[in-house]
């Protein structure tokens, strides 16, 4: 097991806001199925969780091959335009740079499959600070979050003790605890603070990661 502690750190809602690509992708795949539009709130929980179980709630079906088709429609989309309507949230950079110079090691860890990722971290110049990236496959075998966890750190060897999971929604809070790890809640992001409850630490802005950080290590 690696000796030095590790942070997992989600995409949306917490290193980028890509609201709107998903939103329009969604909306996208949506109208091609004759399917009603949904409201802003429906598409705002649809942020962060797996898009399958997205799709299957939005459409009220159980019913995989309509979901594997939403998703086609979906991903017809984003993968064109869609990832890129996205914007990294303010102070985010400073951040991570500021965590990958005093020796953190960063993994990516999303519900987002990882070509997606990687495209969208690389465009906005953080795939620097990453060790890794780990995402979802195409095929659905790792949107369980709390399965992409321990695929994480079974394939680079960490110690769960030493790991935190940074993310924005309770997904990532319940796949961290499943896993051993701490959590640490951001509040700019798509969770709410009760939705976040349950993590070791919440923080409100980028520039409180570091210190939520040491402090959760030093208790």
């Amino acid at each position: 097991m690696a000796a030095g502690p590790a942070l997992l750190v989600d995409l949306d809602g917490t290193l980028t806001d890509n609201f709107v690509g998903i939103a329009r992708s969604i909306r996208h795949a949506l109208g091609a199925l004759g399917a009603p539009e949904p409201a802003a709130a429906a598409l705002q929980r649809c942020i962060g969780p797996p898009l399958r179980m997205s799709f299957a709630h939005l459409l009220a079906t159980a019913d995989p091959a309509l979901i594997e088709r939403a998703l086609a429609l979906y991903r017809e989309r984003y993968a064109d335009v869609g990832w890129q309507e996205n914007v990294v949230y303010a102070g985010i950079d400073t951040a991570i740079a500021g965590l990958a110079a005093r020796g953190e090691a960063l993994y990516l860890c999303t519900s987002k499959p990882a070509p997606y990722a990687e495209k969208i971290v690389a465009h906005f110049g953080l795939r620097p600070f990453l060790v890794r990236v780990y995402g979802a496959d195409l095929a659905g075998t790792l949107d369980d979050k709390a399965m992409l966890v321990a695929h994480l750190v079974a394939r680079e060897g960490l110690d769960p003790a030493a790991c935190t999971m940074i993310g924005d929604r309770v997904h990532d809070v319940r796949a961290a605890h499943a896993n051993g790890l701490r959590a640490i809640g951001v509040l700019w992001g798509y969770g709410s603070r009760d939705e976040l409850k349950a993590a070791d630490a919440l923080v409100g802005s980028p520039d409180a990661i570091a210190p939520a950080l040491d402090a959760l290590r030093a208790g």
